[in-house]
């Protein structure tokens, strides 16, 4: 029962960081895109609109998975929240500065152009520093005998943690532009310049996505061995993000917006599985070099050090499992009823009516 429920919370925790980048994808890559595709006040209104009512219920994903991790596994939490801290924190301010800038860029005429940049930032910096942070995982990271984070935080920006972390931002870039052609009133130029960059962004996806997993193939892959025991797995995620793109190209082309949108949303929910799977059973894999600090610096073939955090010796009590187990059977239903609920009401097209100097 026990090994039941830490495989079960390891799933359930790569779930909820699926719903993230889902939902909350397409919010920062609206944010990141605004000043390119919104050029007049009511454009700009209008991305504004789109995002508005969705945005603070979708980070309640990001907060429930950081909750799950720290009631689960205490001790890769502590690992990752403390070792990652400062990249963390950049993550929390750009968060709050993309919230603050969201209500005031359409209030606060004076400092509006301030308000505008910083919803931009606000957006770029958590989409680039989440993914670097999944490819510092993912490749493993500098962990000392006690499980502690020993690199520093420019160590976290090596070449394939920032490969990912371009893959993050692209991907959140497809999505936002996606979700800003579905939103925004047919025939404009708004809806225009998304589809344009939709079809551009998809393409940049494709290619780091390509790169990326050329370099986890031939650099990063020969250091797991024996340690990673779903990996045929990854390779069927990583199978079906090609098609999944594949797909949302076929209905890009034919001009569904719909269709393109959800499709687009198959390429986050693969790059997670893909990511759990060449995971699995470890949360934080400790990096193979013993110095430890620049962690691409890795010779092919050496076996990886008994320092990684496994579901195994970092999962809490298997009473606190289940009470956890127990109250998300009651909670996560509720939550998808809220998000059905609110996605039903907002559906459609943003009317000109609906379009303010707000939002």
């Amino acid at each position: 029962m026990y090994e039941f429920l830490q495989i079960l919370w390891f799933l359930l925790i790569a779930v909820l960081l699926i719903g993230y980048f889902i939902l909350d994808g397409f919010d920062l890559g609206a944010g990141i895109l605004y000043p390119f595709v919104a050029k007049t006040d009511k454009e700009k209104a209008t991305v504004r609109r789109a995002i508005g009512p969705f945005w603070d219920g979708n980070e309640v994903w990001l907060i429930t998975g950081g909750g799950a991790l720290f009631a689960a596994f205490a001790p890769a939490y502590a690992t990752s929240f403390s070792g990652f801290y400062l990249a963390i924190m950049l993550v929390l301010f750009g968060l709050i500065l993309r919230a603050v800038a969201v209500e005031m860029s359409g209030h606060d005429l004076k400092w509006q152009k301030f308000w505008d940049i910083a919803f931009t930032v606000g957006s770029f910096v958590p989409a680039l520093l989440f993914g670097a942070a999944i490819g510092n995982v993912i490749q493993g990271v500098a962990l000392d005998t006690a499980g502690d984070y020993r690199g520093g935080f420019f160590s976290l920006l090596n070449p394939f943690a920032l490969l990912c972390g371009v893959m993050s931002l692209v991907a959140c870039i497809t999505q936002g532009a996606a979700w800003l052609a579905l939103k925004a009133p047919e025939g404009s130029e708004l809806h225009a310049r998304a589809s344009k960059m939709r079809s551009l962004f998809q393409i940049a996806e494709f290619v780091v996505f390509t790169l990326a997993g050329v370099w986890f193939l031939f650099i990063v892959m020969p250091q797991f061995g024996a340690d990673r025991v779903a990996m045929p797995l990854a390779y069927v995620f990583a199978a079906l993000c090609v098609v999944g793109w594949f797909i949302s190209r076929l209905f890009i082309a034919k001009k569904n917006d719909l269709m393109s949108f959800l499709a687009v949303n198959l390429v986050p929910v693969c790059l997670i599985g893909m990511t759990a799977a060449s995971l699995f059973p470890n949360l934080i894999p400790a990096a193979a070099n013993p110095q430890g600090v620049f962690t691409y610096f890795i010779i092919p073939g050496a076996a990886m050090p008994e320092l990684s955090l496994t579901i195994f010796n970092s999962s809490n009590s298997e009473l606190t499992l289940l009470i956890m187990t127990i109250i998300t059977c009651i909670g996560l239903p509720l939550v998808l009823i809220y998000h059905v609920i609110l996605y039903r009401i907002f559906r459609g097209r943003i009317r000109e009516e609906e379009i303010s100097q707000g939002y």
